[in-house]
This record gives C-alpha cells, sequence and structure tokens, in this order.
C-alpha cells in the first residue's frame, strides 16, 4: 500500500479536499472530533461519526477504527476516525502529508516532525514555521496559491457575498442551548419564517431561500456560534454538491504534494 495522507478535519472544506484527492488516486484518511460541528452537514465527510457512513457525490467515507484503515482503503472509500489528537501517528500506518483542515484561524498545536510534508489552510499558519507550505483561504486572486514562505491573509471575519446577501446568509445561535430545528437542509424557508430555536428564541429567516447548511439538531450550542447557510439562490442542487472553493483547495493541496519529488512514488502505487 502507499503511504497515505491525513486531513484533520471532515467539513465542508475539508471534505472537498479529501475528494479531490482521492479521485486523484491518493489514499485519503480523515481525523475528526467526537462531536462534529459542520454546518453543510451533506458534504461533510464529518457526518460519518454519527451516521457510520456517508456518500458525497459517489465518495464513501466510513467511521472506523485504527485497525480498519487498510481495509477500509482497499474497498476503494475514505476511512474516517475519531481523533482529536492524531493518536493515528503512533499507529504502524505510514503517514506522509498532514492536512490541517479545520480552520480554526489559530495557531495549531502540531510540530513539523510530525509528518514529511504539513499542509495549513489558511489564517494561523505559518510556512517554515508551524507547516511546511500554507494555503490562502480567502476568496479573491490569491485563493488556492501555495505559500512556502509567509502566511495566510488574516481572517476578515466577513462572509463571502451570494447575490448581494453576505452577513445575514450566515445564521448564528441566539442564545446557548440545545439547538431544535424547524426544517431540514434543502428546505425552502421564506423570510421571517423560524428555521430553528435555541433556549426558547427563535432564529428566523431574514430573507427567503434554500437552507444549504444545518448542524445537527440536539446539539448544544453557544451564543453566536455559526450554525446554518440560507443560500439566496434557492436551489436545492447545491446542497449536495461539493464547493468550488472546496475543489479549488483540493486542487491546492495537490500541487503542494506534486512539488515534491521526493513524496511522489510514495504516495502513488
Amino acid at each position: 500500500m502507499p503511504d497515505l495522507i491525513l486531513i484533520r478535519g471532515g467539513g465542508d472544506l475539508a471534505s472537498g479536499i479529501a475528494y479531490r484527492l482521492h479521485k486523484s488516486g491518493l489514499k485519503v484518511l480523515v481525523a475528526e472530533l467526537p462531536q462534529p460541528v459542520s454546518v453543510r452537514r451533506k458534504v461533510s465527510f464529518s457526518e460519518a461519526v454519527y451516521e457510520g457512513e456517508i456518500t458525497i457525490e459517489g465518495i464513501t467515507g466510513r467511521l472506523v477504527n485504527t485497525d480498519q484503515v487498510p481495509s477500509t482503503l482497499n474497498k476503494d472509500e475514505i476511512p474516517v476516525l475519531i481523533d482529536p489528537d492524531l493518536e493515528i501517528l503512533n499507529s504502524q500506518l505510514s503517514i506522509t502529508v498532514l492536512v490541517d483542515a479545520r480552520l480554526t484561524k489559530r495557531t495549531p498545536d502540531i510540530g513539523l516532525a510530525s509528518a514529511k510534508l504539513i499542509i495549513g489552510l489558511g489564517p494561523g499558519f505559518t510556512a517554515a514555521k508551524n507547516c511546511h507550505a500554507v494555503i490562502e483561504t480567502h476568496r479573491g486572486h490569491t485563493l488556492g496559491r501555495v505559500y512556502w514562505e509567509g502566511s495566510a491573509l488574516a481572517d476578515t471575519g466577513i462572509p463571502e457575498e451570494v447575490l448581494g446577501r453576505r452577513a445575514d446568509r450566515v445564521l448564528r445561535a441566539p442564545a446557548d442551548g440545545e439547538l431544535i430545528t424547524h426544517g431540514d437542509i434543502g428546505d425552502h424557508f421564506d423570510e421571517g419564517q423560524p428555521i430553528a430555536e435555541v433556549g426558547g428564541i427563535s432564529l428566523i429567516a431574514p430573507f427567503s431561500g434554500v437552507l444549504r447548511g444545518l448542524i445537527r439538531p440536539g446539539l448544544h450550542v453557544k451564543k453566536g456560534l455559526k450554525v446554518g447557510d440560507l443560500d439566496p439562490r434557492d436551489d436545492p442542487v447545491y446542497c449536495t454538491m461539493i464547493s468550488d472553493k472546496s475543489l479549488t483547495l483540493g486542487g491546492s493541496v495537490l500541487e503542494a504534494i506534486l512539488s515534491r519529488p521526493d513524496l511522489r512514488k510514495r504516495l502513488w502505487d
């Protein structure tokens, strides 16, 4: 078996990267938290933590333990592990590339010796300091660029615009408490219609559109946490499609890997 690529995080951007690498013939596995809070759950391999498996555009991610990784890869599936501390790096598996795709916007807690190639996505990473390569995640002319020196742009805190909607398309918890939902991903909501509630406070649709993302109902959330994504394009098809940004970042990770001739033969059969 060729060497492996470990992706830290299983949200929608990380999953788009996993999808692109898998389609390129690489062996990929995903490390997640015991209770992920992905918003775009229909295109996030993190959902395997709750459901046991999830298929995204024809590729299946399956919740496994370390011993099951080889057999899962042999079935052309993506292993998903509950491993927030990356204990798998201490296993017998040969992990050559580590991609930190959690987008925590904080300095990572892992050293450069953890893998032969460590790739960090977005703010918090500085090439040659806490990773080998940084990939820009901010939309614009620099999106997807691979930097072997320096850092990604700082977090602006401003969501990207979709049909003139920006901050109001991101749905945030109005209070601390359990998330109770009044619909599911792919449902249409009219302006003013309640989408969910937390602590007895309703989360109201600020405009009419399709619910493109929503974290799992029943989870306990903190006030201000991003819990959903309302799409003014009003097309439910987008809910189950990997985004253009995710695929772009996947191509960037592939570029970073291919730029290391010493790793190529180790990663492909």
